[in-house]
């Protein structure tokens, strides 16, 4: 897989979490894992940590873009930007081997096929703010 392609599919993790209850989630991930081209051992260990990683620190994230995101509450935003976001966010201030133009650049990217006709300018704008 490449890094968009994994990317993605963490994106499409999290974008389930908001669907279920917390006790579901392992479920959740090892069913959608489940539905994607069997991935490698590594991969496979990439992709369930990074999800859980993103998960664990999903309190200190919600509270940075509720401060850039000023007028916009989290509740208020759309699904799909909030999870792409939140990725984003995570990349930006929790994984060091990933440069910031970089998460911010694929949060933009992915918000082209992922959300709708705003979703780009809106991520790329609370994003700068961050950056």
């Amino acid at each position: 897989m490449t890094r968009r392609e994994i990317r993605e599919h963490i994106f499409l993790m999290l974008f389930r979490k908001d669907f279920h209850e917390a006790s579901e989630l392992n479920e959740q991930v090892e069913l959608y894992i489940s539905e994607i081209e069997k991935p490698s051992l590594e991969e496979y260990a990439y992709l369930t940590t990074r999800f859980h990683s993103v998960v664990e620190h999903l309190e200190e994230i919600d509270a940075i873009l509720s401060e850039a995101a000023s007028g916009w509450k989290i509740s208020r935003m759309s699904k799909v930007d909030l999870t792409l976001l939140r990725l984003a966010v995570f990349e930006m201030r929790f994984d060091e081997d990933i440069p910031v133009k970089v998460a911010i650049n694929e949060a933009v990217e992915m918000a082209k096929t992922f959300g709708g006709d705003e979703s780009p300018g809106f991520i790329n704008g609370v994003l700068a703010k961050l950056a």
